[in-house]
């Protein structure tokens, strides 16, 4: 994710062989865990969180978090926050260093896995006894493949079709709920001389997944998607090819521009009305002036298959630490904290407020739009997190060629799905 996430094929490589240097010690913005000076590897009562929310709103709302904490007393939590991408790439890095951070911002499921299988994440087993009003899906995602909780997740959001209700207004459309009555607004937008459907690829490729995970659950269910990202299916299947066929109905209708900036931008661009809908998760609300959020609404993505299970990606994230922390006491402590409700809500309130506490007794914003996206997140048969969370980070770089490439040459889908499938293929064998 959220980012949510998404990275480029050199972020998945774990660094090897870098000595007793440490990775750490390369990077630039790696708080690492201290040493007491004189002391060996006795702990400073500080505990390092690395943090990949960077954006204004959701970085002033972790420096509000952190300073809650603090104020409890015990060990003191220093925050270090990275730029999105930046965090993104150096993650394994920052996990294999011989002196790595403790604590960091990230995602649950398969991706939490994948570092888990390389045990480079502590196992907080011991902090979920206090988590027991936690839902079974909750802890099902937090648990590694070897049995052992490495996750403490703490929210979750939503994925939609975003727009400025004050737009659609001016433009005489209303929200469709099938692809007949999409392709319907798509045309009327565009008849008002904007481009209907921003994109937003510049550096965040990845948010060209969330186009391919909506058609394909929609199409296939979300079981043949699981599995198809879990390299049980194949990428050449006639079953992927009708999701591009479906997708190419709509590939006139995007901003031509949103290939060449980011996300972030793209979210201006939809706020200053140059584009007419943008398919995004509610992270993007932390770009956006608040005074902007109650002209933003969403609709859910278009249903194209009605006998099809209506499922919707609600990606959840929270928190995992390194194993090789200099004192597991303190951090687990901090852990559990973050898991009350009490502090999910520091975070909602000083935050743009679109995302759900993980705590079921956790208070979300009393907003429309963010009880109309907990209401289609409980309505729905099934619940996906995102490309790569689904999969692992390792299969993200194999989707951002693929899908950029698709959306370039969209006449040249059969080559473009075999050669995801060797991507892909090399994945699953390393």
């Amino acid at each position: 994710m959220t980012v949510a996430t998404p990275f480029a094929a050199d972020r998945r490589t774990f660094l090897k062989g870098l000595g007793l240097l440490g990775a750490a010690t390369l990077v630039p913005g790696c708080a690492t865990s201290t040493k007491a000076p004189g002391s060996g590897s006795a702990p400073t009562g500080e505990v390092a969180l690395q943090s990949n929310l960077s954006s204004e709103q959701a970085k002033a709302a972790m420096e509000k978090l952190v300073a809650a904490y603090n104020k409890t007393g015990g060990s003191q939590v220093k925050l270090n926050t990275v730029a999105a991408e930046i965090f993104r790439t150096q993650l394994p890095t920052y996990l294999t260093s011989a002196n790595p951070p403790d604590v960091y911002t990230w995602y649950a499921g398969s991706v939490a896995d994948s570092y888990a299988k390389k045990d480079l994440l502590l196992d907080v087993s011991s902090v979920w006894e206090s988590m027991g009003n936690y839902s079974k899906a909750m802890q099902t995602l937090s648990t590694s493949s070897s049995g052992q909780k490495n996750f403490v997740p703490t929210s979750y959001y939503w994925w939609g079709m975003f727009y400025r209700k004050s737009n659609f207004a001016k433009w005489g459309v209303t929200p469709p709920t099938n692809w007949a009555e999409f392709l319907d607004v798509c045309k009327k937008i565009q008849g008002q001389g904007v481009p209907p459907i921003g994109i937003g690829l510049g550096d965040t490729p990845w948010v060209a997944s969330a186009w391919f995970d909506y058609l394909n659950i929609r199409i296939n269910g979300a079981p043949f998607h699981r599995e198809l990202l879990a390299g049980q299916g194949n990428f050449t299947d006639p079953k992927v090819t009708a999701v591009f066929t479906k997708w190419r109905e709509v590939l006139p209708y995007f901003d031509p521009k949103g290939k060449s900036f980011p996300f972030q931008e793209a979210t201006s661009a939809l706020l200053a009305g140059k584009t007419g809908m943008f398919l995004i998760g509610t992270f993007f609300a932390d770009s956006a002036p608040k005074d902007a959020l109650d002209d933003i609404d969403f609709f859910q993505f278009p249903i194209i298959d009605p006998a099809v299970p209506v499922a919707e990606e609600a990606p959840t994230d929270g928190y995992f630490a390194s194993k090789k922390v200099k004192d597991p006491d303190s951090v687990k402590k901090f852990l559990a904290w973050l898991a009350t409700a009490e502090a999910q809500e520091i975070y909602v309130q000083n935050s743009s407020g679109t995302v759900i506490p993980a705590n079921p007794d956790g208070k979300a914003a009393d907003t429309p739009l963010v009880k109309k996206g907990k209401a289609m997140i409980e309505g729905a048969a099934e619940i996906t997190q995102f490309f790569n969370r689904d999969s692992s980070d390792a299969l993200q770089p194999t989707a951002d060629a693929a899908l950029t490439k698709f959306l370039d040459q969209p006449d040249q889908i059969d080559q473009i799905l075999k050669d995801w499938q060797a991507a892909a293929e090399k994945v699953f064998k390393a």
